[in-house]
């Protein structure tokens, strides 16, 4: 390695060897909502090169709300319900146009199923309410810490049923314009909390509000 006078480094040399060094699973936890190689290709570029990063959670394919000449917000609250866990389940969510006014609600019975897996289904149900709505930017609110901590990419998901509802949210959130997902205690997710208990009243059936 070339050093400068003095066995000083050059700023290109140190960034050139955090881009060699540092491996994927360090840059997943100190950036979860961007690629390891994006990282590694931004620490790497030259000055007269600049590398950028993609904006988090984008896609290209996403639609406006031509009907307001713009890009739609909403934020979506979800929970699920499992009485003995695992036990009978339901699942509900709530979304809010950007005003905080309330667009649209669902609930659903899960039958049998652990609380974890009625968490993740009822992100599902809220995922595809929002699209179905045309919101393309959207900030999610979750009480469950566990689920919250996977979709950033700071825990792991192991269990292989997880594993599968996880891959769906995944296409589902690849279908918004920008996302952001955020832990909230349980006496803020009230009215999702009150939809989940009501859908497992629900007992097969299915309530769209």
């Amino acid at each position: 390695m070339k050093l400068l006078p003095n066995n000083r480094l050059s700023r290109e040399q140190v960034l050139q060897i955090l881009a060699d060094q540092l491996d994927d699973h360090l840059l997943n936890q100190l950036f979860p909502t961007h690629k390891a190689s994006d990282i590694r290709q931004l620490l790497a570029a030259s000055p007269e090169q600049p590398a950028s990063v993609p904006p988090s959670h984008t896609s290209p394919a996403v639609p406006m709300d031509t009907s307001r000449g713009r890009r739609k917000r909403c934020r979506l609250f979800t929970d699920g319900a499992s009485r003995g866990n695992p036990g009978q389940a339901g699942a509900g969510a709530v979304l809010l146009d950007e005003k905080g006014a309330e667009t649209a609600t669902v609930s659903t019975y899960l039958g049998i199923c652990t609380n974890n897996v009625a968490e993740y289904q009822a992100l599902l149900l809220g995922l595809k309410k929002a699209l179905q709505h045309g919101c393309t930017e959207l900030t999610i609110a979750l009480d469950s810490e566990l689920i919250v901590r996977q979709l950033q990419g700071r825990y792991q998901v192991k269990n292989q049923t997880l594993r599968v509802l996880f891959a769906e949210v995944q296409q589902l959130l690849a279908r918004f314009d920008r996302w952001s997902v955020s832990h909230v205690p349980r006496a803020e997710n009230a009215r999702a909390d009150q939809l989940a208990n009501r859908g497992i009243e629900l007992e097969g059936d299915q309530e769209y509000l």
